[in-house]
């Protein structure tokens, strides 16, 4: 499992693919031009900026805190908890 340390430490196109294929994704928010799309780590979250005017990967922002998760508690439902067992 990789460190949030080195994962900011890492060049861009790394970032990508660890994104990619490592990476789960939650969910997504818009930002001006930009699609955000959140992805969720081992030990922490990384926002992915896409520009669909320029169909390229903007910035990639990774981050630890739960207050980073704010701009997305619109589209987390908690219906599904009502419907499982509890175990």
């Amino acid at each position: 499992m990789i460190s949030i340390q080195d994962f900011r430490y890492m060049p861009f196109e790394r970032k990508c693919d660890l994104v990619t294929y490592d990476g789960h994704y939650l969910t997504f928010r818009e930002l001006a031009d930009c699609k955000v799309f959140l992805y969720a780590t081992g030990s922490f979250f990384v926002e992915v900026y896409y520009s669909s005017r320029y169909q390229k990967v903007l910035l990639i922002n990774a981050f630890e805190s739960t207050r980073g998760l704010e701009p997305y508690l619109d589209k987390i439902s908690l219906a599904d908890l009502y419907s499982r067992p509890i175990m």
